[in-house]
C-alpha cells in the first residue's frame, strides 16, 4: 500500500451549493416557467467531449440540466465530442436558435476565441465554462482554482512519496488546455522547491488522450529504467493509464500516482490503494455558478463574482468564479464525496470493490 497522509475529510462547504432540487430530463434541452427567471432566454452550454474525462457527460451534464431546471430556464447542451468543427457548427445552430448566452469548455482556445466572436456579432453574450479561452472575449470566466488543483496534486504526491530521494514523471495534460498549464504549474510550485525529488520524465498528452497517455508514460518509463518513485498525472484518466503501466511492470500499488475529478475509475483506485490521491471538483457547485451567471447575464445583469483571471492573449483580467477544489487521499475521503453526491456508491462499490468500500464504511 502506497504511503499517504490523513487527509482532511472534504469540508462541509461542498454542500454550500444552490437548492437544486427539481430534476432533469433525459434531452439535451429542456425549458421551465419560474417566473423570476422567465425573462432569461434560452441559454446554450457546449461540453467538450466525452474522452478527456468522463466528468462531462457522468457529472456536468445532470448537475447543469438540475441548475436550469431548477431555475426555470430553456437551456440546450450538447457536445462536441472532440472536434472544433462539430463545436463550431453546434455554436452556430444555437445562436441560429436563439440562445441569448452561450457557455462553451473550450477545445482550444483558437477556435473558442472564434465562436465568442461570432456569439458577439450576434448579439450573444458568452461565458468560459471550467476552461479560460485565451484572446476570447467571455463576459466570465466559471471554474475551480486550477492553479490551486495543481497545488493539492504536487503536495498530495508529496505526501505519499515521503522524504526519501524520489524520481518523478509528470504526466501533464492537453498542451493546447490552458487549465493543464495551470495544473502543471501549481504541481511544479510546489514540488520543484524539494530538492529530494528529480523530474525523469514530463510530457503533455494530446487531447487529454487516454490511450497516447499510455504509450507517453510507457516509454518515459523505459528511459528512465523504471526507476521511477512518483507520478504526477494530471487527472484520473492519465493517472490510470500510468496505472496500467506500472501495474505491467509489478509496480501499481507501490509507486504513488496522482489525479483529477475523483471520478468512479479514480475512487476506485484509491481505495484499492493503486492510486495516491485526486482532487474533487463538485460538478453541482461549477453548474450552479454558471446558471446563475448565465441568468444574470441574459436579464441584463451582473454576476457575482469572487476575483478575475488573467488572460495573457488577449491583454485583460477576466471576471470570474473561482470555486474550492478539495484533495481526496483517503477512504474517508472517498466516502466523503460520495457523501456529497459527487458519485454513488453503487457505482464506486460495484463487483470487488463492495469489500473495500464496506471496510471503509461506505454505503
Amino acid at each position: 500500500m502506497l504511503k499517504r497522509r490523513n487527509a482532511a475529510i472534504v469540508a462541509a462547504g461542498l454542500g454550500l451549493a444552490l437548492s437544486l432540487t427539481a430534476c432533469g430530463n433525459d434531452d439535451d434541452s429542456g425549458s421551465g416557467s419560474s417566473s423570476d427567471s422567465s425573462s432569461a432566454g434560452k441559454i446554450g452550454v457546449i461540453l467538450p467531449d466525452t474522452q478527456s474525462s468522463v466528468r462531462w457527460e457522468t457529472a456536468d451534464r445532470p448537475a447543469l440540466e438540475d441548475a436550469f431546471e431548477a431555475a426555470g430556464v430553456e437551456y440546450d447542451i450538447q457536445n462536441a465530442e472532440g472536434n472544433a468543427d462539430t463545436m463550431t457548427q453546434i455554436a452556430d445552430g444555437m445562436i441560429a436558435d436563439g440562445v441569448t448566452v452561450l457557455a462553451i469548455v473550450n477545445l482550444d482556445s483558437a477556435s473558442g476565441a472564434a465562436i465568442q466572436e461570432k456569439a458577439a456579432a450576434s448579439g450573444v453574450q458568452t461565458i468560459d465554462y471550467d476552461r479560460l479561452t485565451l484572446g476570447g472575449s467571455a463576459a466570465y470566466y466559471i471554474s475551480f482554482d486550477n492553479t490551486k488543483v495543481g497545488e493539492l496534486q504536487g503536495q498530495g504526491l508529496a505526501d505519499c512519496v515521503g522524504d526519501e530521494k524520489a524520481n518523478i514523471i509528470y504526466l501533464n495534460g492537453s498542451p493546447d488546455d490552458n487549465n493543464a498549464t495551470l495544473f502543471s504549474a501549481g504541481a511544479h510550485s510546489v514540488l520543484d522547491g524539494m530538492s529530494n525529488y528529480t523530474i525523469v520524465g514530463e510530457q503533455a498528452v494530446p487531447g487529454w488522450d487516454n490511450d497516447q497517455a499510455v504509450t507517453i508514460f510507457d516509454q518515459m518509463y523505459t528511459k528512465a529504467k523504471g526507476d521511477v518513485q512518483g507520478v504526477l498525472a494530471a487527472n484520473d484518466g492519465l493517472g490510470g493509464a500510468a496505472i496500467s503501466v506500472l501495474e505491467k511492470n509489478g509496480q501499481a500499488g507501490k509507486v504513488p500516482v496522482t489525479g483529477q475529478d475523483a471520478t468512479v475509475s479514480g475512487l476506485q483506485n484509491i481505495l484499492a490503494g493503486t492510486q495516491c490521491m485526486t482532487v474533487y471538483k463538485s460538478a453541482t457547485l461549477e453548474a450552479g455558478a454558471l446558471a446563475d451567471a448565465a441568468i444574470a447575464l441574459a436579464n441584463g445583469e451582473e454576476a457575482d463574482t469572487n476575483g478575475t483571471t488573467e488572460d495573457s492573449e488577449g491583454g485583460r483580467e477576466v471576471p470570474s468564479i473561482l470555486l474550492d477544489p478539495q484533495s481526496i487521499a483517503s477512504p474517508d475521503d472517498v466516502k466523503a464525496v460520495i457523501d456529497d453526491g459527487g458519485q454513488t456508491a453503487d457505482d464506486v462499490c460495484a463487483g470487488k470493490y463492495a469489500k473495500l468500500c464496506k471496510d471503509a464504511g461506505i454505503s
